[in-house]
């Protein structure tokens, strides 16, 4: 099926004639010669003097290449047969902490030390791309939050740029609160059974504008489930500090995370080990999903390079009339010739 996507484009149409309705003529700085017999000539010859071409044959062409300019900024496109979208489960936004702490290496993966980012990238990013059906964002947080990937089917990209998250890209702080508040204005619009938030850290709020209960309430209130995550290795009871300077897992505000899930309807997970991890993988796998109404999307095939490539070309030959006005083999050439 034809469809133009921007068709409102056609009511530029008369903007070259207002123009030159408002606009002064332009001097073209050649000398006019007036001939004063130009009747005594028209007499004696029986006829009118008169252009080469009437005025609207030369005007023809410049029309003509302004329509197909019009025709292709109006995104003409040939539309396919309807396909079905798979719809089948939730919107799912994951809040994840880059503040300094995530590069902590007290995580084992393949029996090699690694950092705590690193884990959720290897554990999550797979997560991320078994959710057949559902739509998926991600959420990026330190000292603030943004959104690096809108709600999406396409999964693969966001787990792209969940991998290429780097350590204190938002800061050094950790803004749990303005990170839950993020997500509810992200989820606040779509179906109210769906909307689900895993918020993914390793530290307690010490950043931002809004406290991560009152962020929480607030989430409770647009029926926004937040699933909590603490991450980090069991808190030494001795109080050893390591050498960064601090005792690992000894940061993670438990109670706050618990607080949280338990005011939204979700639940608190705490991952020690890269199995704990794997296994809270499991757990939200088995979230039921709500049903949501099918969505329908049909391929376009862009068809604006035609019209643009006729005006081009239609354009190239006027350039050509005007550098050789006259051709080799034309009747005026023909004429010429003794």
């Amino acid at each position: 099926m034809f469809e133009l996507a921007w068709p409102w484009v056609f009511l530029l149409l008369p903007l070259p004639w207002l123009l030159r309705w408002l606009l002064p003529a332009a001097d073209s700085g050649d000398a006019a010669l007036k001939v004063s017999f130009l009747g005594e000539l028209e007499a004696l010859s029986g006829r009118r003097a008169s252009a080469s071409l009437p005025g609207w044959r030369l005007q023809l062409p410049y029309v003509l290449i302004w329509l197909l300019l019009l025709s292709a900024a109006a995104r003409p496109q040939w539309l396919g047969e309807p396909l079905p979208i798979p719809t089948s489960g939730r919107d799912l936004l994951l809040a994840v902490d880059v503040s300094g702490s995530m590069d902590f290496p007290d995580m084992q993966w393949e029996g090699e030390d690694i950092s705590r980012l690193d884990l959720v990238k290897h554990l999550i990013g797979d997560f991320i791309t078994e959710r057949h059906g559902d739509r998926v964002g991600l959420i990026l947080f330190g000292s603030q939050a943004y959104l690096q990937a809108p709600l999406t089917f396409d999964r693969q990209t966001v787990r792209t740029w969940l991998d290429e998250a780097v350590i204190g890209i938002a800061g050094s702080n950790t803004a749990i609160g303005d990170a839950i508040g993020l997500g509810v204005k992200r989820l606040r619009d779509r179906p109210a059974d769906s909307r689900v938030m895993i918020l993914i850290t390793d530290g307690a709020n010490n950043g931002g504008e809004v406290e991560p209960l009152l962020a929480a309430r607030m989430a409770a209130s647009e029926q926004v489930r937040v699933h909590t995550l603490g991450i980090g290795a069991e808190v030494d009871p001795g109080g050893t500090l390591d050498r960064f300077g601090f005792n690992p897992g000894g940061d993670l505000d438990e109670t706050t995370l618990r607080a949280v899930a338990e005011i939204t309807g979700g639940e608190y997970f705490r991952a020690r080990s890269s199995e704990e991890l794997r296994a809270i993988g499991n757990t939200l796998d088995r979230i039921e999903p709500a049903a949501q109404q099918p969505t329908q999307a049909r391929l376009a095939d862009a068809l604006y390079a035609w019209p643009l490539a006729a005006a081009l070309l239609l354009s190239a030959w006027l350039v050509v009339r005007r550098l050789w006005p006259v051709w080799p083999g034309s009747v005026h050439d023909q004429g010429a010739r003794p």
